[in-house]
């Protein structure tokens, strides 16, 4: 008797709007505005109609409704890792600077970018002709005072003449000698030495410029030493430990290393709130200096976790979060809520500290289609460590 009520309902509905209907005309625009009607006609008929059917659903609890087709997995427990990837970057352990004791214009410059150079070998020589000509000039005068010691010495000797002028003429020819070794040893300064073996990764001053004591000639780059360098956030002090296994993974050349990290910086700082962390890695052809790289840090270890998709939960207005399970009552397989509480993840999955058990028959494909009580058909079932 219901159901005709409502099919009655819905008859007065349509002869009424057909009785009032619109004329239109038979141009573009006119048409435009039938579509225009007929549709928002449309969207209230479907809206009544879907209001009836969960009237009916309501007022009928007995019609029975086709079970939604499922995949499940059966939770069990296992141990839950994360990871971290942070941005690092390759340099060489040994990059070393060769530079001139002593200033001067650079005369030769024997090495260029990309060369290798062993220890020892010469990479530059700086003009010293200033120097040569004071050399000679001091010779000169040293000369002089040699001639002047010699005779005050005999006359000395003789008893001839004062103690202090023997001793003045002395004194004149041992810093004239003195100032010339200096000099000469300054000479000595003006070729440049690798101080390493390696190659030539930077010319930073050209053939014909000034040279300033201590300023770079030229940078040495030893490859048979690289690290991996990176700043990692100050969150993960404690994390992070020196002996640590960390995997590398290099995007532009597709390769991935494991290694130990071998360094931790002892401070942090404070513009990026960083503490440096470095691995030693194997000279390889393709590795070179600059590369990016990425490395996957461990930050959590969980033992005997459950944990499940992201994806997998919902959440109600009050904020509880909940999923969806399978089980069998009275012979039917049902959809249950199950409200659940949750603790660390990562990107894809997250534990589950209360709530689900081992066991557990958790709603996969489907999880978004079902309802409480809803009646459910497992097309696929599958026991899961990890929640997939």
């Amino acid at each position: 008797m219901k159901k005709y009520t409502i099919l009655s309902l819905m008859l007065f509905f349509i002869v009424a709007c057909s009785s009032n209907e619109k004329t239109y005309t038979d141009d573009l625009k006119g048409k435009k505005e039938m579509l225009t009607d007929l549709k928002l006609e449309k969207k209230d008929l479907d809206d009544k109609i879907n209001i009836l059917m969960e009237e009916i659903e309501e007022l009928d609890p007995d019609q029975t409704k086709d079970p939604i087709n499922i995949s499940t997995a059966e939770l069990v427990s296992e141990d839950f890792t994360r990871f971290a990837t942070i941005q690092a970057s390759v340099i060489g352990d040994d990059l070393v600077s060769a530079s001139s004791s002593m200033g001067g214009r650079i005369i030769d410059l024997s090495v260029k970018e990309g060369d290798y150079v062993n220890k020892g070998a010469r990479i530059a020589t700086i003009d010293v002709e200033t120097i040569e000509k004071q050399i000679a000039e001091i010779e000169t005068g040293l000369s002089l005072a040699t001639t002047v010691y010699e005779r005050q010495k005999r006359l000395w000797d003789q008893n001839i003449g004062s103690e202090i002028q023997y001793l003045e003429a002395k004194n004149n020819k041992e810093r004239i000698e003195k100032s010339l070794e200096t000099l000469k040893s300054q000479t000595a300064k003006r070729f440049v030495y690798a101080p390493i073996s390696g190659y030539v990764d930077r010319e930073i001053l050209k053939q014909g410029e000034m040279a300033s004591p201590g300023m770079p000639i030229v940078q040495i780059l030893n490859t048979g030493k690289l690290k991996v360098v990176a700043d990692v956030p100050e969150n993960y002090l404690g994390k992070v430990k020196r002996g640590d296994l960390v995997e590398i993974f290099f995007p532009a050349i597709d390769l991935s290393l494991k290694r130990k990290i071998t360094m931790l910086g002892r401070s942090i700082d404070p513009a990026n709130r960083t503490f440096k962390v470095e691995i030693g890695i194997p000279a390889k052809s393709n590795i070179k200096p600059n590369l990016l790289a990425e490395v996957e840090i461990n930050d959590l270890n969980v033992k005997d976790a459950l944990f499940i998709p992201v994806g997998l939960i919902r959440q109600e207005v009050t904020g509880k979060q909940y999923v969806y399970t399978v089980e069998e009552i009275e012979g039917k397989t049902l959809a249950k809520k199950k409200f659940i509480q949750t603790g660390e993840g990562n990107d894809t999955h997250i534990i589950v500290t209360d709530g689900l058990s081992n066991g557990t028959q958790l709603i996969m494909d489907g999880a978004q289609k079902v309802a409480e009580n809803d009646l459910v058909n497992i097309v696929e079932s599958e026991t899961s460590k990890d929640g997939e």
